[in-house]
Parts: C-alpha cells; sequence; structure tokens
C-alpha cells in the first residue's frame, strides 16, 4: 500500500516555501532593497498591478510563493510515487529536480512574464541555482524519502 502524499507534500511545502523565502529576503536586504517591494514584485507576476498594492501586495507574493512551491513539491511527490526509485537517491533526485525547476521556473516563466530579466546575470544564475538545488530540490527529496519510501 502507497503511504499518503499529502503529508509529505505540506511538510516539504512549509520547509521548502520557508527556506526559498528566507533566501531572496535575505539577498534583498544585504543589497540594501526593500524586501516588502521585493514580495510584491512576485505578486506582480501573475498580478501585474500588485507591484503598487502596499502590504496587500506584499502577502500576495508570499501567497504566491507558497502557491507555486505547493507545485513544485506536489509534483515531486506524483512522480515519487510512480517512481520509487527517486526516493533511493535523494541527492542525485533533489539535485536533478533542483535543476528542473530552475530551468522551467528562470528560463520558461519568469522570461515569459518579465522578458526584461532575460538574460539573467552570472550572480542571478548563480543564487538561483542554488536556491533551487539546496533549498528546493534536496529538501523535497530527503522528506519525500522520509515519508514516501516503503
Amino acid at each position: 500500500m502507497h503511504a499518503s502524499i499529502w503529508k509529505p507534500t505540506a511538510i516539504a511545502t512549509l520547509v521548502c516555501g520557508i527556506l526559498d523565502a528566507i533566501y531572496p529576503t535575505v539577498l534583498t536586504l544585504l543589497r540594501g532593497g526593500d524586501p516588502a517591494a521585493m514580495w510584491r514584485g512576485v505578486a506582480s507576476g501573475p498580478f501585474a498591478a500588485a507591484s503598487e498594492w502596499g502590504a496587500s501586495g506584499t502577502a500576495l507574493g508570499l501567497a504566491t510563493h507558497f502557491i507555486l512551491m505547493a507545485i513544485m513539491v506536489a509534483v515531486f511527490m506524483l512522480a515519487a510515487r510512480r517512481m520509487p526509485s527517486l526516493t533511493d537517491r535523494p541527492v542525485v533526485a533533489g539535485v536533478a529536480y533542483g535543476l528542473i525547476t530552475y530551468v522551467v521556473m528562470n528560463l520558461i516563466v519568469v522570461p515569459l512574464r518579465f522578458p526584461a530579466a532575460w538574460p539573467p546575470s552570472g550572480l542571478s544564475i548563480a543564487t538561483q541555482l542554488f536556491a533551487h538545488i539546496a533549498l528546493v530540490g534536496l529538501p523535497i527529496a530527503f522528506i519525500a524519502r522520509r515519508y514516501l519510501r516503503g
């Protein structure tokens, strides 16, 4: 009998969502930027006017972030359910999935919505690869291993 994917999906969404929210917030602060404005920028992906919405736009940016994270986590958990070998080698699976999420988000989704973001800078590539591998792919894979291994 297969373990439910609900619990590991919720845990991984919370863990990865928090890790991947703290990281850009700290980077923004270190660069002298405004984290609230950064989160409004995230919200402006699906809601173009959100960058002008103040605290509501900031909250919507965080909500957008966690919704996207839940989707990324659910995709991996469903894949791990169908291909249990993904839980056998979580480092390999996590790095690979981090690379996949990087490609989807930074080479497809972001450039389609924000064409001026293309091409990304070397620093952007490095920080985004780190985030997608270390803060998203690897934690998802280890959480999947913990909860889905038979």
